[in-house]
């Protein structure tokens, strides 16, 4: 059962080794953690926006080492799907108006039809989300 669901900011903080993230996660048991398909593709998205930017040959060859990396990484993840639940409840919470980013708000959805808590930087927009969970890993 999921219980943390990892917002893209704290994937890209345990993909750059930040002690305390990694500590957490660590301790936490790997059927409780997961991240959402929405990471995914903002993850690969990102990737392959600086693949396609790239100029020189060594930002090139940076790039995809760097898209391999976070695929294999995210390959290994518990991955929750933005199904019927979470589209019923995303839907819900356009209705209310919630001044978030679309992405925020489907990560939200997510985690709301789970029950589960979203581990993130980010409080300033997902404090907005009635009723949802957050925390931040990466303070001490």
């Amino acid at each position: 059962m999921t219980k943390w669901v990892l917002d893209t900011d704290h994937v890209s903080l345990l993909q750059r080794g930040h002690p305390v993230v990694v500590s957490k996660v660590s301790a936490v048991n790997p059927a409780e953690i997961a991240v959402t398909v929405i990471t995914i593709v903002e993850q690969m998205y990102g990737r392959l926006d600086v693949i396609n930017r790239t100029k020189s040959k060594q930002e090139l060859v940076t790039a995809y080492a760097l898209l391999k990396e976070t695929f294999n990484l995210l390959s290994q993840a518990n991955i929750l799907d933005f199904n019927e639940a979470a589209f019923d409840t995303y839907n819900d919470l356009l209705k209310q108006k919630i001044r978030v980013g679309t992405q925020d708000l489907r990560i939200a959805a997510i985690a709301l039809s789970l029950n589960a808590t979203v581990v993130t930087r980010n409080f300033k927009d997902f404090q907005k989300v009635p009723n949802l969970k957050i925390v931040d890993w990466s303070i001490p």
